[in-house]
């Protein structure tokens, strides 16, 4: 990746619709060219994808909170996984270190439907020997773009500074 690259990212991680054009005028290339460059990041892995950002609250889906669930013994991480990768109020799995295994973000609709998530689901699958649960009383940053890497700045006759 140059610095080129990294700027498209940054400019699509701001507007992901943004057009080859508008693109195109912001790092000084044509539209074709642009297009190549996004579509050998998305080849890459580098971009996984483009997805609309939606209003959880508009949603039905104000409460949110985070989940940290210790297995009792590493046999039972299979089963686990299979539950959270089906359930959808569940966003996000992290492994972990600390005391927990796994931190778990989580959308429900209200308090009623997350205690029924911890209380049947997860705490139903064989090996959860305990839950830890923080209820986000607020959000105050949730859209941070990732942090692009600092590019040093070549030097004439090819050397960085």
């Amino acid at each position: 990746m140059d610095t080129i690259d990294t700027e498209l990212i940054r400019l699509l991680q701001k507007d992901g619709r943004a057009s080859w054009a508008d693109l195109a005028a912001a790092v000084r290339l044509t539209p074709p060219a642009v297009a190549d460059r996004v579509n050998r990041l998305r080849d890459a892995g580098v971009i996984r994808g483009f997805t609309a950002r939606l209003d959880p609250a508009a949603l039905g889906l104000p409460l949110l909170s985070f989940v940290a669930v210790s297995l009792g013994n590493p046999k039972h991480r299979k089963a686990f996984l299979e539950v959270v990768l089906a359930e959808p109020a569940i966003l996000e799995c992290h492994h972990v270190a600390g005391d927990d295994d796994f931190l778990l973000k989580v959308r429900t609709g209200g308090v009623a439907e997350l205690d029924r998530l911890l209380s049947t689901t997860l705490k139903g699958i064989d090996g959860v020997v305990r839950s830890r649960t923080t209820i986000a009383l607020g959000t105050v940053k949730d859209d941070a773009p990732l942090p692009m890497p600092h590019r040093k700045k070549e030097k004439k006759g090819g050397g960085r500074e």
